[in-house]
């Protein structure tokens, strides 16, 4: 289970720890990110907030002479971004999906990765030290929401269509790793990586839940060529079946890849601009295995990318790998017989698994575990 978002030692990124903190009389050494204090000039004005931060937090111009006077750090809010790049938590999919009735087009989501492919291009360091700030406080976030959680990584391609069996097969794994009280962790995306998130987002419910939830989406089998579509069809699954405490997952997404959407079934969504600091995120906190069902480029590139670290560990410090249906592993794309080659004489040996099935992964996983 996901450790519900706490107060760290120095971090106030809630208007509820805000008043638990000011309440003691002293902001001094804090780090307040983006939380809207236009409200609590009062407390500020009180506080003691030497040596503070204050990260994209609005308040009243009082308030801002005081605090810097008091030597405080204020970072003031950006203006006219899709984004914000000082956030203290991660995104949610109502939060990224915001005006989907109007079209994909329309959403915080599509707005940020126009803004994304607009700028990338012009070489302004402005715009990349924006997203450099806004990826490092999505890391930190991720890393408070998944404090103490066992966490599996599920990896697959995003072409998996909804309606077919392989979708189905991804979607009873993250069902039934959550059910075991791991914590199922994707690129976020469409395909594999969201059937394992619908998975888990269903783990509460009854069995009969899933198969109904995925006669619903097999309406909209693709992100093509409509998105506003695919979305759709998924939060009319969420609407049939509510958020409810235990289903959660995380689905961490990248703008680099704009073209795909974020699946909508992930708990808490942690997307980045930077592709490389998302997929080396992703497995790294993947401290209780990784799965890799059948995928393409991308996901031969993450299995070698989570097998290096394993490569160089120590003898039981790798993370457990299950690679999933032998004929695409050893034939079709032929990676398992080099990573055999890689592990041979090493502690990762020992950590490294092929089936033929998802049914055969929790097994495995335990196997290692």
């Amino acid at each position: 289970m996901v450790n519900p978002h706490i107060e760290t030692d120095n971090e106030i990124e809630t208007l509820a720890e805000f008043d638990r903190v000011v309440a003691r009389g002293s902001l001094s050494g804090y780090r307040i990110q983006s939380v809207n204090l236009l409200e609590r000039t009062f407390a500020l004005l009180s506080a003691d907030t030497s040596s503070a931060v204050f990260l994209g937090c609005p308040m009243e111009p009082d308030a801002s002479v005081k605090v810097r006077a008091d030597g405080a750090l204020v970072f003031p809010p950006v203006p006219d971004l899709p984004f914000n790049p000082y956030r203290g938590l991660l995104y949610t999919a109502e939060e990224l999906f915001t005006g989907l009735s109007d079209g994909y087009e329309t959403t915080p989501d599509a707005e940020a990765y126009a803004w994304f492919q607009e700028t990338k291009a012009d070489g302004d360091i402005y715009s990349s030290m924006l997203r450099s700030i806004h990826d490092d406080t999505i890391s930190d976030a991720l890393d408070e929401h998944l404090a103490g959680a066992r966490v599996v990584g599920v990896m697959g391609g995003h072409a998996m269509a909804r309606g077919g069996d392989a979708y189905r097969g991804a979607a009873e794994l993250g069902r039934t790793l959550t059910r075991s009280g791991l914590t199922v962790a994707t690129g976020g995306g469409p395909g594999a990586m969201e059937a394992a998130n619908l998975g888990a987002y269903l783990a509460p419910a009854p069995d009969e839940a899933l198969p109904e939830a995925l006669r619903m989406l097999a309406k909209a089998p693709s992100f093509t060529p409509s998105v506003s579509d695919w979305a759709r069809a998924a939060f009319a699954v969420r609407e049939r079946w509510p958020a409810v405490t235990g289903g959660d997952s995380v689905g961490i997404p990248t703008w680099f890849y704009g073209h795909e959407p974020p699946n909508p079934f992930a708990g808490h969504i942690a997307k980045y601009f930077a592709n490389a600091t998302r997929e080396d995120g992703l497995l790294a906190r993947s401290n209780a295995g990784v799965v890799f069902l059948p995928g393409a480029a991308g996901t031969v590139q993450e299995i070698f990318d989570n097998a290096t670290p394993n490569y160089y560990a120590s003898r039981g410090e790798p993370t457990p790998m299950v690679l999933v249906d032998r004929a695409h592993w050893t034939e079709r794309l032929p990676a398992w017989p080099l990573l055999q080659a890689l592990a041979r004489g090493r502690s990762m040996e020992s950590r490294i698994a092929l089936v033929d099935s998802v049914s055969e992964v929790p097994a495995a996983l335990a196997a290692m575990n």
